[in-house]
C-alpha cells in the first residue's frame, strides 16, 4: 500500500478533517506508542498503520480496503 492509498482510505472512512486529527493525535500501542503520522514518518508500512487503525476504531472487515463505490453512470 502506498501512502496515497493510506490517506485515501483514511479520508473515505473518517472524513478529511477527522482523518487528519486521528493521524496527528491518536496514539496506538500497536504502533509502539506512536501516532499514525509518527509511525509513518518512522518508516512503518502504511498498510500496517491502516490495519492498526482499523482494529482500534473497529472498522468492519468489509470496509478495510475501501467502501464500495456506486458504478459510474454512462
Amino acid at each position: 500500500m502506498r501512502h496515497s492509498d493510506f490517506w485515501a482510505l483514511m479520508d473515505a472512512e473518517f472524513g478529511p478533517g477527522y482523518a487528519a486529527s486521528i493521524a496527528q493525535d491518536h496514539v496506538l500501542a500497536e504502533l509502539g506508542g506512536r501516532t499514525p503520522t509518527e509511525a509513518l514518518a518512522a518508516g512503518s508500512s502504511p498498510r500496517d498503520v491502516w490495519l492498526a487503525l482499523c482494529e482500534a476504531f473497529e472498522v468492519p472487515a468489509s470496509r478495510r480496503f475501501g467502501r464500495d463505490k456506486p458504478p459510474a453512470r454512462r
